[in-house]
């Protein structure tokens, strides 16, 4: 399973999201100076989990549920909305 799959099982898993997408957009970043210590993603997540959270409250449940994980990741966009949001 690829880093891509687990990162997005375990936001499934954790989270309950009603949607979550995983982008690696590791090919972008080749050759710049950390692109060899792990990936580069970006992940739109929309979950009720997140209804009434500030903006880093939902990143901290992001990074939480991908703790053990997150030595296989160079960078992490997040956008994390509730549903309604888009």
């Amino acid at each position: 399973m690829s880093l891509q799959d687990r990162i997005t099982e375990r936001l499934k898993e954790a989270l309950a999201p009603d949607e979550v997408v995983v982008t690696d957009d590791s090919r972008q970043h080749i050759g710049h100076a950390g692109a060899g210590n792990g990936g580069h993603y970006t992940v739109l997540i929309i979950a009720e989990r997140f209804r009434d959270r500030s903006l880093l409250e939902r990143h901290r449940l992001v990074y939480d549920a991908l703790a053990d994980l997150r030595k296989d990741i160079h960078a992490l966009s997040i956008r994390a909305l509730v549903p309604g949001d888009i």
